[in-house]
């Protein structure tokens, strides 16, 4: 069910630049800071084409963020500082790295490769989290503007007995490419080539359903393109005068690294909530109201453990609440939540951050979907000690730790058809955009 293709992708001249100078984080995960610490690095890192800097571009003379990327690429390509590989390969992609707050050593093995674009009515590729509006319009216009994919899509697949990276991994040698990330993440990439071996990948594959688990928006994105040029594309033969595979038309394919759902090296961070500039918030009147739906413990202070030890412990769905007036631990009744939730099937109404957003965030504090998605009262925070600060400094009114989704009950409610709220999951770590590109010309 799953199409994959070899490519010539693009790579940055090793001779011409370093490659730690000028690869960067997934545009979405970019900061201000880290914004101008990569245009600092070098006059070629790519955050110059995902993610510029809007002062830059000389509107007068009718440029945009977006023409202005497309320049840019068009020269580095014929300055050299970008090349192209001689025949198509798919790359080995392996992430050497300490979970944040672990001192335990992973490795993250998968791949990097052309992938056929679906509509999630075909039931290949599934979704589990919902998008937005905004992100999809500027990923478009960066697309449309470079016809070029810089980063690659995160899509699981499922191999209990590892047989694909068997083939991608037994016979590497040295990598082809190396880089230590801010975070401390080795990333190393192997070329593979050889006529055989993406064969057997892609007779691998064939069978495979895969689960988006990074890049919702620009697989969206990447989605609609296609859907614009595929009714006038000249369809190419499934194969290439090599004897191997290739996309209908170089639209109906993006870039999108591959890796195994049942990997050890998966892990899945929780992304916690802090509310903030909510008018005539009073904590007491929350918690008074919160009872109706959930059993309210008062935690003790710091010095019996953190709000996220406590959590951790907990067998079953919970998340701490953490205010002014201190740390409370929320755990559902079940006749109650599930009279608030009879709307929705019985594997979301078990999820922690479906009972948050339903009845939490909609019912008790007023911040409906629609609010959510403008984040006019919301943060999403990775770091559980930053979101406790902002509460303890007085920045927001309340902060809700959560544990992280599991891989069981992602795959449960994407193959299902459904989606959790946004920032659900946060897979660690990130894929590194500018190991490879793809250019649809």
């Amino acid at each position: 069910m799953a199409h994959i293709y070899p490519f010539r992708a693009w790579r940055y001249n090793p001779s011409s630049v370093r490659l730690e100078d000028v690869v960067t984080q997934p545009y979405d995960k970019i900061t201000p800071a880290m914004q101008q610490a990569y245009y600092q690095r070098s006059p070629f890192n790519l955050v110059r084409i995902i993610l510029g800097l809007p002062e830059l571009f000389d509107a007068e003379g009718g440029e945009n963020v977006y023409t202005r990327a497309a320049r840019e690429f068009r020269a580095w390509r014929a300055q050299g500082i970008l090349i192209q590989e001689n025949e198509p390969c798919v790359f080995a992609y392996a992430q050497r790295f300490q979970p944040p707050g672990s001192e335990t050593v992973k490795e993250r093995r998968g791949f990097i490769a052309l992938g056929k674009l679906h509509d999630y009515a075909d039931q290949v590729v599934f979704r589990h989290e919902q998008t937005l509006s905004k992100p999809k319009s500027d990923r478009l216009n960066l697309l449309r503007a470079t016809r070029a994919h810089f980063g690659q899509i995160f899509m699981l697949y499922s191999d209990p007995g590892g047989s694909v990276e068997k083939i991608l991994y037994e016979d590497n040698g040295p990598a082809d490419a190396e880089v230590t990330d801010e975070y401390e993440v080795l990333h190393r990439i192997w070329r593979v080539n050889r006529p055989a071996t993406l064969r057997l990948l892609t007779t691998a594959m064939a069978d495979k359903k895969l689960i988006i688990a990074d890049g919702h928006h620009r697989y969206e994105t990447a989605l609609h393109y296609a859907k614009e040029h595929g009714r006038s594309a000249h369809t190419k033969p499934e194969l290439s005068s090599s004897g191997m595979p290739q996309p209908p038309y170089a639209e109906a394919a993006a870039m999108m690294t591959f890796v195994n759902m049942d990997s050890e090296g998966l892990v899945i961070l929780p992304t916690h909530r802090v509310v903030h500039s909510l008018a005539g918030f009073d904590a007491a009147k929350f918690l008074a109201g919160a009872e109706k739906y959930f059993t309210v413990e008062k935690l003790a202070d710091a010095a019996a453990g953190s709000p996220m030890q406590t959590l951790a412990a907990q067998t079953g769905t919970a998340f701490v609440a953490v205010t002014r007036g201190g740390d409370f631990l929320l755990r559902a009744k079940p006749d109650a939540m599930a009279a608030a939730l009879a709307g929705l099937p019985e594997r979301q109404r078990r999820l922690d951050l479906t009972q948050l957003h339903a009845v939490v965030l909609d019912r008790l504090l007023g911040l409906d979907a629609e609010k959510v998605r403008e984040q006019s009262n919301l943060r999403y925070l990775r770091d559980a000690q930053e979101a406790v600060d902002q509460v303890r400094k007085g920045e927001a009114e309340a902060a809700f730790l959560t544990n992280p989704v599991t891989m069981e009950q992602l795959k449960e409610v994407a193959f299902a058809g459904e989606v959790m709220p946004q920032k659900s999951t946060d897979f660690y770590p990130k894929l590194l955009s500018g190991l490879a590109i793809y250019s649809l010309e």
